[in-house]
């Protein structure tokens, strides 16, 4: 199998931090035999080269090595290892801040004009965005909570400003950016709670269905474990949510799951790591069939969310979770929109001179300006 390294993005659910990579294979032609299968399905999947997808333009592709070229260079500065103590989390944390957001912050807010204000709301960090320009009228009662992604450890401030910056300038909207309580240092049930926080705080000043709530990657999952906290408290609900690159199901060794790990490249993981691993995860504490972790597990639940807009791609290890939670949210009867984006990995709107990153931010404005509304 051909496989060269890319672009670094967030973790799975385990909290061990994975390399998002995509394949520069060559012209190099191979005689596939069959793949064998077992007896419970199981099929052995003879190796093969894997090319960039055929439906990727060239401008996409020249940004993808762009991208390799540039986490080549991270490496040298940032070379990953599973993280085996708080401190080792600490340390990765202030690399990222120092050597990975930056970059793509400053093409960000070169490229979409923003004001961000630091504040605290109900005791939580939060960062407030608005359109340079101004709020138009339109939506000047309506308002957006986002809720950065990065593995429940990593991503503070700054992965929200990835996440916030184009939806705010290109939605003309404001957008509260919450700072949550992360592991190790915190456990689940802590960001659900900053974010309930958060959000009565906003109930103050907007009518609920005037709100959204949106995250990508663990900010996906907690998006969905808000609004069954939201549930929990009798608290009205949001008038809309998106989902992206997570959905509201445990990934559960889904075909995505074993898929990513195959053409990814991903680095093995020793015992010792895994433990350590577990020991620092936001769920070391968790019941994972408790729908507050995973609503998707709850039909009762699941079937009283709002309106819902979920995002993936075809590389993203969490797809079939994504896949799964429009299924289930088809069935129980709620209005779901399912975008899934070909041959991109994990959070690759992260990235904004892809030309299908500009695509997502057009869908997630249109999202939320078509469903922030009266009910």
């Amino acid at each position: 199998m051909v496989i060269e390294r890319g672009f670094m993005v967030v973790a799975t659910l385990s909290a061990l931090v994975f390399c998002a990579t995509f394949s520069f294979a060559d012209d190099k032609k191979e005689d596939h035999s069959a793949s064998d299968s077992t007896e419970d399905g199981s099929v052995h999947v003879s190796a093969f080269d894997l090319p960039l997808s055929g439906f990727l333009s060239d401008e996409t592709r020249a940004v993808l090595r762009r991208q390799k070229q540039q986490f080549e260079e991270y490496e040298k500065v940032c070379p990953y290892r599973p993280p085996e103590s708080v401190e080792d989390v600490i340390s990765q944390r202030r690399c990222g801040e120092q050597h990975y957001y930056p970059a793509i912050i400053a093409r960000l807010r070169e490229r979409y004009k923003v004001a961000i204000e630091p504040k605290i709301m109900a005791g939580v960090a939060t960062e407030i965005l608005t359109p340079h320009d101004g709020i138009p009228a339109a939506n000047r009662d309506r308002v957006l909570i986002n809720l950065h992604g990065g593995s429940f450890m990593y991503g503070g401030r700054w992965g929200g400003q990835v996440e916030s910056i184009p939806i705010a300038a290109l939605g003309k909207i404001k957008i509260v950016s919450v700072d949550y309580r992360m592991a190790p240092e915190h456990r689940f049930p802590a960001a659900s709670e900053d974010v309930a926080a958060v959000y009565k705080a906003l109930l103050a000043d907007y009518r609920p269905e005037h709100i959204g709530i949106y995250g990508c990657s663990a900010g996906g999952f907690i998006t969905a474990q808000a609004v069954v906290w939201l549930q929990k408290a009798a608290l009205p609900l949001p008038g809309a949510i998106g989902l992206f690159c997570a959905g509201a199901l445990p990934s559960g060794g889904g075909d995505s799951e074993h898929l990513w790990a195959a053409i990814s490249g991903a680095r093995s993981v020793t015992s010792d790591q895994q433990q350590a691993a577990k020991k620092l995860s936001y769920f070391s504490d968790a019941d994972l069939k408790d729908p507050l972790a995973f609503p998707g597990l709850d039909p009762r639940v699941l079937g009283r969310f709002p309106d819902t807009l979920l995002i993936t791609s075809t590389r993203d290890f969490l797809l079939s979770s994504v896949v799964e939670t429009h299924a289930e949210l088809v069935k129980l009867g709620v209005q779901v929109e399912l975008h899934v984006w070909e041959g991109l990995d994990h959070a690759f709107f992260f990235e904004p001179d892809l030309p299908e990153s500009r695509e997502v931010y057009d869908v997630i404005v249109r999202f939320f300006a078509a469903h922030l509304g009266d009910r």
